[in-house]
């Protein structure tokens, strides 16, 4: 099957393309209405290949050397792989595609800092299950930076893998982007926030939950699904009617289970160590 870079004129075809597999494209798709289908020298951009016609598969690269599929069935990886311009510094998508891409690419065993292969959670919203408990969502203001920098601090290191000494200057920045897109919100009582939750990527009625997080201190008490049913109750009442997520931990995975999310597969989300990710 032949592989080629796609052109501005593809982008409608692979639009419909990865909405027929949004539970596991949203990523993509996201990038793809942001910055089109050739790329663009802005960070996070991706240069898309595809094949068929029409398409029956993408792969993408980003800017920063990681790439991203959607080619259900597969095939032999090495085409697309041999297009990408950069060496792969990480690959997000469906488990076992993701798997079979980097087993192409000879990359499987390389250390990595975060190597997530999680369950894929999906919930139609009209059966979110509301939680009691304390406090109320609110978005993000720039006064809450002293707070939550810490958290995602911690979050990048804890979670991610992201070194210590670059850590903090990306939740920084990660933190400041939450602000400017609205995208995440934070639950808060008597003027003390106790937990965050966000969407990380929406595609037309869907919404993919990210970043969320406790504190240490006030875990166990719910507070993280309290948090994410009221987000997801105000996307339903702007008109959303699905929402995806990924999870490895089985405390987070009750969580979720609790608002009603059901497992419908598997994602992975692999970074390598710098100077480990060669073509």
């Amino acid at each position: 099957m032949n592989w080629r870079p796609a052109t501005p004129e593809d982008a409608p075809e692979i639009e419909a393309f990865l909405q027929a597999h949004i539970e596991t494209s949203v990523f993509l798709l996201s990038n793809l209405r942001k910055f089109g289908a050739t790329g663009a020298a802005q960070d996070y951009a991706m240069t898309f290949y595809i094949t068929g016609h029409p398409v029956s598969g993408v792969v993408a690269q980003s800017t920063k050397g990681v790439v991203m599929a959607q080619w259900p069935g597969g095939g032999d990886w090495a085409r697309p792989l041999a297009l990408l311009p950069a060496p792969i510094t990480g690959a997000i998508g469906d488990g076992d595609q993701i798997d079979a891409l980097l087993r192409a690419a000879g990359l499987r065993d390389r250390p990595t800092n975060l190597n997530s292969d999680e369950v894929l959670y999906a919930l139609t919203l009209s059966d979110l299950i509301p939680q009691d408990g304390p406090g109320t969502l609110r978005p993000l203001t720039g006064a809450d930076r002293a707070a939550l920098i810490p958290w995602r601090t911690d979050y990048q290191i804890n979670i991610l893998g992201e070194p210590e000494e670059t850590a903090r200057a990306k939740a920084a920045d990660e933190i400041a982007a939450y602000i400017a897109a609205n995208s995440h919100r934070v639950l808060e009582a008597e003027g003390v926030p106790l937990a965050m939750t966000g969407f990380n990527a929406e595609a037309d009625d869907l919404v993919q939950v990210g970043g969320v997080y406790t504190p240490p201190a006030q875990r166990g008490r719910g507070l993280a699904r309290r948090a994410v049913a009221l987000h997801l109750a105000e996307a339903r009442a702007a008109g959303k009617t699905r929402a995806i997520l990924f999870a490895d931990n089985p405390s987070a995975q009750n969580a979720y289970e609790a608002v009603g999310f059901a497992p419908i597969g598997r994602f992975a989300m692999i970074f390598f160590k710098q100077g480990h990710a060669p073509r």
